[in-house]
């Protein structure tokens, strides 16, 4: 059973407390005997990045391409395709804006070595051979990488040859290749301590004399960020991404804290980018490609480009944004705030500067706040504040806030800067009141739009429009002649969807214009999401028959009445917890949320919970019901060994119910999670 996708269950954790404990030993004793340091969880925590590779690779985090995610071990990974990438790179600027290692991942090498215990590339996939391939990434000024796994084999069911036992060998192989970069998984490594694999690997690479950036793929599994940073210039933090926003999101915030570990030559990696790969909105690739620029993470594109759209290429090609991840500081970006799900990333920057991410980790719109002092920029008479993915440069007078849409990022990068003035004052767009609207009624809101700016916002004005249809009548002031610093236009707008206008979300726009004191023209836009909603029926409901507001899953849809399942729409099984088996609920996947409009008219929420049957032994999860913004209920961690347990939520007046399920927190790896029998009473 695949719960990430092919690599992830795969994961080898037979090796012995008892194993690791005499391995480890032997690793002390080697590395004490070779004069290096033996770390310890004192000496991490005080001094968390420790002795480096000081070979002068991976200074800034590297950035390229690898095949995984777009094309797994289907067919279309050949050599045409890694050529095809290359020439991508040339043509599209990728190249021109840093991306530079065109990377092999599973599934290019013969299932068995030759008689001389070399590799062997699939000769239908690589006819001409490995090196050529090398060759021609080379031609284009690209940098060319591989893949095997630290183990007997490979991750893919297929079985291909790994390299334990076999290190110094392959390292010359690849060397003789001309492969400048390496990824070293974690797959069918017989118990093997982690620590003595990797090394030795690093010591065969050293041996060949060829430069090679080195990837640690151990998946965080025995926390490489604490003692691999002489061992190899990138390690995995997590498990494997897939492309939903719950997997993005999991990742994240487990590679969040871990900011202190990462610098020049050593990079927290929290795996490639899924952005162009159609499982996330524009909105979420955005907000995926922000985050793990501002965390310093390597950016190893997972999209075919030969199919890319102008939207994947102009977030991938933003050169504003792959600046903060390259800037040669090194610095991985940490939280200053994260109340919530409104996380303020800030990022020390060369210059001076700050990348600050205001990211919204919610289904709607959330005014996310924090100021100059906060992100570390020193007093000052005003600041620049520059939009990186709008591309323009406003003053703030030391407010850094905006009102990001659902599961956006704002990324800004501000400066203490004596030429404020220059530019135009920034300003705050944001809607009170709830965007949920019953079909044929009238719905209030009000618009709001803030000057945040050191200056005076002049001649403002401010514009609200739904879908073809709705009506948003003003019904109070849509214009200002002048926004001193601090002071805010409200308007307040009369929202109606034409009667029979079905349940759903629909797109609304706020848009407002401003003025500098020198009459530069600002226009700013908020795309925002008002949802037409129907009160549930009166009685007892099961909720996985009733419409949702909006659901998010950790692998796959959520379902309703069946099992998670795999990663495709309708491919659950009967709900099962301790071989129980229940006829209705919700099968979801941490991290999920499913949320569910209540309108005030509902009192209690009921289910019983757990880990599904489906995911074997694996599995780790924890159960929350919110009604509008407080927890009502929560479980502890609840583990596949567990039998069902009840949850009850007191909802009574709550507009909004919401169902969450998180990982226990030790990552998503087979968190298949059911709200067997849940039922709402209204």
């Amino acid at each position: 059973m695949r719960h990430l996708h092919t690599r992830t269950t795969r994961k080898a954790r037979t090796s012995s407390t008892s194993l690791r404990r005499v391995v480890g030993a032997l690793v002390a004793g080697l590395l004490c005997a070779a004069g290096l340091a033996v770390p310890t969880a004192t000496a991490a925590a005080a001094a968390p990045v420790a002795a480096t590779l000081d070979d002068g690779l991976a200074l800034t985090p590297p950035m390229g391409f690898n095949n995984w995610n777009s094309t797994h071990c289907r067919a279309e990974f050949d050599e045409a395709m890694v050529k095809g990438i290359a020439d991508l790179f040339v043509e599209k600027g990728l190249k021109d804006a840093g991306y530079q290692y065109v990377n092999l991942d599973d599934c290019w090498a013969l299932p068995s070595r030759d008689a001389n215990g070399k590799l062997v590339p699939d000769p239908v996939r690589f006819p001409g051979g490995i090196k050529a391939v090398a060759d021609y990434v080379h031609s284009k000024g690209l940098k060319f990488g591989i893949y095997t796994s630290a183990g007997t084999k490979t991750c893919d069911s297929a079985g291909f040859p790994g390299s334990l036992g076999h290190e110094y060998s392959d390292a010359q192989q690849f060397a003789d290749w001309g492969v400048d970069y390496l990824k070293y998984d974690n797959c069918n490594n017989q118990g093997v301590d982690a620590k003595l694999r990797y090394t030795t690997m690093r010591d065969a690479l050293r041996a060949t004399g060829r430069p090679i950036v080195y990837s640690i793929c151990e998946w965080g599994t025995n926390k490489p960020w604490e003692w691999a940073s002489d061992v190899g210039h990138l390690w995995r933090t997590t498990g494997d991404i897939s492309d939903n926003w719950g997997s993005m999101l999991s990742i994240l915030k487990r590679n969040l804290p871990l900011a202190p570990y990462a610098g020049p030559g050593n990079w927290n990696d929290p795996d490639m980018l899924e952005v162009g790969n159609g499982g996330m909105t524009d909105t979420e690739y955005r907000s995926h490609f922000s985050m793990w620029a501002i965390m310093a993470a390597p950016l190893l594109i997972g999209s075919d480009l030969r199919s890319a759209t102008a939207e994947t290429y102009d977030i991938l090609g933003n050169r504003e944004v792959i600046a903060v991840d390259q800037d040669p500081l090194g610095k991985q970006g940490a939280v200053v705030s994260s109340e919530g799900g409104r996380w303020v990333v800030a990022k020390e920057m060369r210059d001076g500067s700050r990348a600050v991410a205001l990211f919204n980790e919610s289904g709607t719109a959330q005014r996310i706040t924090t100021t100059a002092e906060a992100v570390g920029l020193p007093t000052a008479d005003g600041y620049t504040l520059r939009d990186l993915w709008q591309h323009r440069s406003l003053n703030t007078a030391g407010t850094i806030s905006a009102t990001v849409p659902a599961h956006g990022t704002v990324l800004f990068r501000a400066w203490a800067d004596p030429q404020w003035a220059q530019h135009p004052p920034a300003v705050d767009l944001g809607l009170e009141g709830s965007p949920m609207v019953e079909a044929g009624r009238t719905a209030t809101l009000t618009s709001t739009v803030t000057d945040l700016g050191r200056t005076t916002a002049r001649r403002v004005s401010v514009t609200l429009t739904g879908p073809q249809g709705w009506t948003a009548k003003a019904t109070s002031p849509t214009t200002s002649p002048a926004l001193p610093t601090g002071h805010t236009l409200r308007t307040k707008w009369a929202v109606t969807a034409p009667q029979g206008t079905p349940t759903g979300s629909y797109d609304v726009v706020l848009r407002a214009t401003h003025h500098s004191p020198t009459g530069i023209r600002v226009v700013s836009t908020l795309p925002l999401t008002a949802t037409v909603v129907t009160p549930p029926p009166s009685g007892t409901s099961g909720l996985g028959d009733l419409p949702w507001l909006s659901a998010t899953n950790g692998w796959g849809p959520v379902e309703r009445n069946t099992s998670n399942g795999e990663s495709a729409a309708g491919d659950g099984r009967p709900i099962t917890l301790g071989g129980v088996v229940y006829d209705s609920g919700l099968g979801v996947h941490a991290e999920s949320a499913v949320e569910y409009f209540t309108g005030g008219v509902c009192e209690t929420v009921t289910a019983d919970v757990g880990v599904d049957d489906e995911a074997g032994a694996g599995g780790t999860v924890a159960f929350e019901i919110w009604a509008d913004g407080t927890r009502a209920a929560s479980t502890g961690t609840l583990t596949n060994a567990m039998p069902a347990q009840p949850i009850n939520a007191e909802v009574t007046g709550a507009q909004v119910v919401r169902l969450v399920v998180t990982d226990g927190g030790d990552g998503i790896d087979s968190d298949h999670g059911d709200w067997a029998g849940v039922r709402v009473s209204c």
